[in-house]
């Protein structure tokens, strides 16, 4: 297959954003991909490298606590959050990612669904003690990303721990700059997740990209009181 698969996604994606679709490409992708006509560019076979080292700093004990991972994908993130004990929940918007997971981890302790963030279930508001969030809010286009924002918020219990990762932009760059998927958060947008009550930033650093020392991504955590 010789087109770049960030190219490939940017191009399933731009026809459904020209059909005023915005969440459709992550199917078409997901399911170009288990076709063997795609590859998904964010896919690496393990959990992304950000994430394990926070979990190697923090130390969490997730026994008798529940996690929600946004986005799930293939579910490499997932598998490493159960794997630290957490009552796990994953969701995609993407029927075939939730398939492709389940197939992937088939004696998982996650349990995959699917569902939108956008549209999420009324018995998550303020649900989960630990919350990841991964690249999914800028994969979303900026006029959507506020919502998404918010969405993401409301999930957090009280007490509990909201982990973010996403790949920044330039707090001037003009939004009409930006050609996605995907649409990279300025810091403000990072920070506007402690805009939901109660829920403040506890940290917010730019570490290198696991693929790329050369690029970095945001890391920040946040903590519901």
């Amino acid at each position: 297959m010789s087109e770049d698969p960030d190219l490939q996604a940017q191009r399933i994606a731009r026809q459904s954003l020209d059909r005023d679709d915005a969440t459709g490409w992550f199917e078409n992708l997901y399911s170009a991909a288990s076709d063997g006509t795609a590859v998904i560019p964010w896919d690496r076979g393990f959990a992304n490298p950000l994430l394990t080292e926070w979990f190697e700093a923090s130390g969490p004990d997730g026994s008798g606590k529940s996690a929600v991972v946004i986005g799930a994908g293939t579910g490499w993130d997932a598998e490493l959050v159960a794997d630290h004990g957490y009552q796990t929940t994953a969701f995609d918007i993407s029927p075939t990612a939730v398939e492709t997971a389940r197939r992937n981890h088939p004696d998982s302790q996650a349990q995959y669904v699917v569902a939108n963030l956008l549209d999420q279930p009324a018995e998550w508001h303020h649900a989960f003690d630990l919350v990841i969030e991964i690249y999914t809010v800028q994969a979303l286009p900026i006029s959507l990303q506020a919502a998404a924002v918010q969405k993401v918020g409301e999930l957090v219990a009280p007490g509990g721990t909201l982990v973010v990762i996403a790949s920044p932009r330039a707090d001037g760059q003009p939004d009409d700059e930006i050609e996605g998927p995907p649409w990279p958060l300025t810091r403000g947008t990072v920070e506007s997740f402690a805009s939901a009550p109660d829920l403040r930033l506890i940290s917010l650093d730019q570490v290198p990209a696991p693929t790329d020392p050369t690029a970095f991504r945001w890391r920040a955590e946040f903590l519901r009181d």
